[in-house]
């Protein structure tokens, strides 16, 4: 949670910067061009130096307008469609309790309010206050076994907070929530998320480990995370990381077949992960859309950057939409994903009712 709240922030710190640079560039080279009118002699030289300076501004602009495309397919959701996880937070956390009592006083709130966080190297950055509540209250109020809602609309109607049954917010267990999707009933849809809302409700995992609770989330949201076959895997180059090599790892451990794009089969076997290299879409059949259509994929990892990624890997989601192939579109979810089908191993899944769990 915090790191989207982070990446949000750098995308706005980063889009406020490359707009500001812009803006004093241009104010420089229009300085420049006033000085190359009126100088003759030294219209080449400041010909050959504008020249360069607008060539190293747009390379700029462009490795900006790069990075605000990745961070934007990490932030640029809606926030119904995130999977979120209410944990207790550590003690390097806990100091964020003391800065949302510190605004909740000092805006003179009665009531909810939903602060937005972020942390980076240590240090907290509020990115919004809101005096109101969120889609996340009914989640953190079952989650915690506290009748949040309720609570606040009796503080609101003036009753003193010292009198109701407020409990700690401090738990033992892991909850996740999932966004549950209507995209089976509208066939030929694409099902990349946007800035706009498309879930029509939410389900909640509950378990001691967070792997285990992901699992329940996707199965209550309907995902049913298989346990064998082939993993697809097709990655940027940013996510071609540690983080990546630990989900495929975990799946070939598991027994799956990892089958992958050339740049990805690439990365895999070089740090040695077995991959078989499979056709994009656009290189020549038989391609991964070919594969799919056998019934030859059971899970997909698959992300994207810019414009022509998306639009070439549209068929591919229409086809998992169809199959109803787990598909996952970032790195952390599909780690998340491998870690839950390992946890399988360790043992069914208890089911409890919440009134037991917070008993």
């Amino acid at each position: 949670w915090a790191l989207a709240r982070d990446d949000r922030a750098s995308v706005r710190d980063l889009a406020n910067r490359v707009i500001a640079e812009f803006f004093s560039e241009a104010a420089d080279l229009e300085t420049s061009k006033a000085v190359v009118e009126g100088q003759e002699e030294a219209r080449a030289l400041e010909g050959v130096d504008l020249a360069k300076r607008l060539a190293d501004q747009a390379e700029r602009l462009q490795e900006a307008a790069q990075r605000l495309t990745d961070l934007e397919s990490q932030v640029g959701k809606h926030e119904a469609e995130r999977a979120r996880l209410l944990a207790q937070i550590g003690a390097k956390e806990r100091h964020l309790k003391e800065q949302t009592r510190a605004l909740a006083l000092g805006l003179n709130v009665v009531g909810l309010m939903n602060v937005q966080f972020a942390i980076k190297d240590g240090e907290i950055f509020v990115l919004e206050v809101n005096p109101r509540a969120s889609r996340t209250v009914p989640f953190v109020a079952k989650a915690v076994g506290s009748p949040i809602a309720g609570l606040a609309a009796r503080v609101m109607a003036g009753e003193p907070l010292a009198n109701l049954p407020v409990k700690s917010p401090d738990i033992s267990h892991i909850a996740v929530k999932e966004a549950v999707m209507p995209f089976n009933r509208f066939p030929g849809v694409d099902t990349i998320l946007g800035p706009e809302m498309r879930s029509t409700g939410e389900v909640m995992g509950l378990d001691r480990s967070f792997s285990r609770a992901f699992l329940k989330a996707q199965l209550g949201a309907g995902t049913a995370l298989p346990t064998q076959g082939t993993v697809f895997v097709s990655v940027k180059d940013s996510d071609k990381d540690e983080l990546m090599l630990e989900a495929a790892r975990i799946m070939t451990g598991l027994g799956f077949k990892l089958v992958a794009t050339g740049g990805t089969a690439s990365f895999l076997t070089e740090n040695g992960i077995a991959a078989t290299r499979v056709n994009k879409v656009y290189e020549g059949r038989p391609d991964i859309v070919d594969l799919m259509k056998d019934g030859g994929v059971q899970v997909v990892f698959n992300t994207t950057e810019g414009a022509q990624s998306i639009a070439d890997s549209r068929e591919i989601r229409a086809l998992a939409l169809s199959g109803k192939i787990p598909y996952f579109t970032t790195a952390a979810g599909s780690r998340a994903a491998a870690l839950a089908m390992q946890n399988r191993l360790d043992g069914e899944l208890e089911v409890m009712a919440l009134q037991e769990l917070q008993a």
